[in-house]
């Protein structure tokens, strides 16, 4: 699952007050963290630190993306940006839908744009980040069943050794890994980036295949928001 060896299970009721309390005071300490500036590793971040991240007590589906460009960090709210519109149709949702908190939490591998290269592409996520957050954030959404790994980052994170050596492979693989993958369940997905136009045109079976199963999961786990009684 993760590189922490956390494990989430199914809830089969609301959870209980005390995890929505652990959960609102861990988003507040992410919102409020100054690590890559005030003690990084490596160089500091070339910028003021604006954390982007959708924490939920409810969604069933977390989206495990690399971490914000530009744009996020300009809006302060994940995904506002042409990856994002492909994202969402990806998955088949309305913008209205994709930002309910109750439907879905995001949180990517980096929660504060990295900044960018000498060539103006972005960096990848900080080191820091995942290291001091992830695990503690995972592991206090515990409802979560189906975690949608986009890109190598996340993917590494919360598959593991499932991972191959390329991407297109681990991708290609996602009917194995789906099957094998522990509560929550785990699909893995390239970038949405535009920048992946070329890759989808190369590999037609992410659309034919991998889309419609992906689609289906999402209205199912949308279906299951609310419910008390898990399937």
């Amino acid at each position: 699952m993760s590189a922490a060896g956390t494990r989430l299970f199914r809830a089969d009721r609301a959870l209980p007050p005390d995890v929505t309390a652990e959960l609102d005071r861990l988003v507040s300490r992410i919102r409020s963290c100054r690590i890559c500036r005030d003690t990084p590793e490596g160089k500091i971040l070339p910028h003021e630190p604006r954390p982007v991240v959708v924490a939920s007590t409810s969604a069933r589906i977390l989206i495990a993306g690399q971490a914000p460009g530009t744009k996020v960090h300009l809006s302060g709210r994940p995904f506002t940006d042409a990856s994002g519109d492909r994202l969402r149709d990806w998955l088949g949702v309305s913008d209205q839908e994709f930002y309910d908190p109750a439907l879905f939490a995001i949180a990517p591998m980096g929660f504060c744009f990295p900044g960018q290269d000498a060539k103006g592409g972005d960096l990848p996520p900080r080191k820091e980040c995942a290291a001091s957050w992830r695990a503690p954030l995972v592991a206090a959404m515990p409802q979560i069943e189906l975690v949608l790994a986009i890109g190598l980052y996340a993917q590494a994170w919360h598959m593991g050794k499932m991972t191959s050596a390329s991407l297109t492979d681990t991708v290609r693989n996602w009917k194995a890994i789906h099957a094998v993958s522990q509560a929550p369940k785990v699909l893995p997905l390239p970038h949405p980036s535009w920048r992946n136009s070329g890759w989808l045109k190369k590999n037609p079976w992410f659309e034919m295949e991998l889309l419609p199963f992906l689609r289906a999961e999402i209205r199912a786990g949308i279906g299951r928001v609310g419910s008390k009684a898990m399937p």
